[in-house]
């Protein structure tokens, strides 16, 4: 049983532990943290231009510093949005499972993680509503968590796709947070958020391999197969979602479809997922649950 492993692992306790601290020593009200300007201009840049899905490409050059700033604009309510639909699923999916067999150790760590991951939610969504007036729908054509062997093999995929959410999500926070080319509300929302999800993404690989250890003992190699494969399905898609015709179409863009197909195809697209993924990757493929 997984929670055999947990509560037989010192240094996960320790962990544990220790980022249940963490979380109660930076407790912060987020109703009250944020200033948020009646407007933000729109003369500037909202996402930082190298993280944006035109940079470095052909269709890069043909745009006007105009639409290059209203791209990074509607590309930013686009990345919060991700946020707001991606910390709804992995919410559901860690409400599942707290105080329930196999999790009762890393519970107490769920209770700040799900209260931390519902105000990210709130504060995304207070940007978006504020300065675009919606939030962009979520992407069709997802990569369901399939039909698992086991419920272990299921929690498996569960914490290892909320892993991968949340490193993509830091690996553009960290960044944003610096940018002094950026708001100082833009610059806030990613910075609050990274020191958040530093301690999320500490506990999340911990987790992962715990319940990887567990399912390795009696899994198939098919089944090993089978998980690292849908493992890099995911990222492949969580990826791609960034690339969203809407925000190409609210930019002004002609032919947003095209643009996106061209851009997903261009050279620099796989340059850019290398980049964000790098880090995930090494420690999926060390690990062995990514071949």
């Amino acid at each position: 049983m997984v929670s055999d492993l947990i509560d037989q692992d010192d240094r996960f306790r320790g962990i544990l532990d220790r980022l249940t601290s963490k979380s109660i020593d930076d407790y912060y009200n987020p109703y009250r943290l944020f200033e948020w300007p009646a407007s933000l201009p729109d003369d500037m840049w909202w996402m930082s231009p190298e993280l944006t899905t035109t940079h470095g490409s052909e269709a890069a050059a043909t745009l006007s510093q105009e639409q290059l700033f209203a791209l990074s604009r509607y590309e930013s309510i686009n990345f919060y949005s991700l946020n707001v639909h991606g910390i709804r699923e992995l919410l559901i999916e860690v409400v599942r499972r707290i105080h329930t067999t196999g999790f009762e150790t890393p519970s107490e760590f769920f209770h700040h993680f799900i209260g931390e991951e519902n105000e990210h939610m709130w504060f995304f969504a207070e940007f978006c509503l504020r300065y675009a007036g919606r939030i962009y729908r979520q992407p069709g054509g997802g990569v369901a968590i399939p039909s698992a062997p086991s419920p272990r093999v299921e929690s498996l995929l569960v914490f290892a796709r909320i892993l991968i959410f949340e490193e993509l999500v830091d690996h553009y926070n960290s960044r944003m947070a610096l940018d002094e080319q950026l708001h100082e509300t833009i610059r806030a929302i990613n910075r609050i958020h990274h020191q958040d999800e530093s301690r999320h993404i500490a506990f999340g690989r911990e987790l992962v391999e715990h319940i990887f250890d567990d399912v390795r003992r009696t899994a198939t190699d098919q089944e090993l197969l089978d998980i690292s494969s849908y493992l890099r399905r995911y990222m492949a898609y969580s990826f791609e979602s960034l690339f969203n015709p809407q925000a190409y179409r609210d930019a002004g863009i002609d032919r947003p479809l095209e643009l996106r197909r061209a851009l997903l195809d261009a050279p620099t697209r796989a340059e850019a997922e290398r980049r964000v993924f790098r880090k995930t990757l090494k420690y999926l493929e060390k690990t062995g649950i990514v071949r």
